[in-house]
């Protein structure tokens, strides 16, 4: 089998389900950026810092592809054979979490990105995920959307959040906090 197919050469491309839309369609866009963010999670998890953490961050990207899957198949197209995703995996990301944040100092400040680029890594997931979450609520005000999906990817961003200063600590950086200029 070939990689390329030339099917989608006119601007068109086929959700399962067989509905030709336009590549510029939301649902595209949506899990697009789904797979953008999954090539993000990946970097991460090629991270030194996150090697004790890789099975972990293969288990999200797994619910990522099935995400995308979702996004992808036709609306009204229930027969389509794809995976399903569940509320224990938003509960495994609130289990993570929650064991990150019980070694973690309490968040006095807000955090800006950076300090070490193993973090960035992980700032640029987190805001991914959160451009990934917006386009989905939009294709959702449209179209029908697994509600899962939503609520998966806002507590995937709070994950990324948490998974930042998490590193930070474990690569003994100090977070970069944010002190705003306020004029007198």
């Amino acid at each position: 089998m070939k990689i390329y197919t030339k099917t989608g050469d006119e601007g068109i491309t086929s959700l399962l389900g067989g509905i030709r839309v336009p590549k510029s369609d939301l649902r595209i866009d949506a899990y697009g950026t789904v797979d953008e963010l999954n090539s993000y999670v990946g970097l991460l998890r090629d991270q030194e810092i996150n090697l004790n953490r890789s099975e972990e961050l293969k288990e999200i990207q797994d619910r990522l592809f099935t995400i995308g899957a979702d996004l992808a198949t036709s609306p009204g197209k229930d027969k389509v054979k794809k995976p399903d995703l569940f509320d224990t995996d938003i509960e495994f990301l609130e289990e993570k979490m929650d064991e990150m944040e019980s070694s973690l100092p309490p968040l006095t400040a807000f955090i800006l990105p950076g300090g070490h680029p193993s973090v960035s890594f992980c700032h640029l997931a987190r805001t991914v995920c959160r451009r990934t979450e917006r386009l989905v609520v939009e294709l959702a005000s449209y179209e029908e959307v697994n509600p899962l999906v939503i609520k998966y990817l806002n507590r995937l961003s709070d994950y990324f959040f948490t998974l930042g200063r998490k590193m930070a600590q474990d690569l003994q950086v100090e977070e970069v906090t944010w002190s705003p200029r306020i004029q007198k």
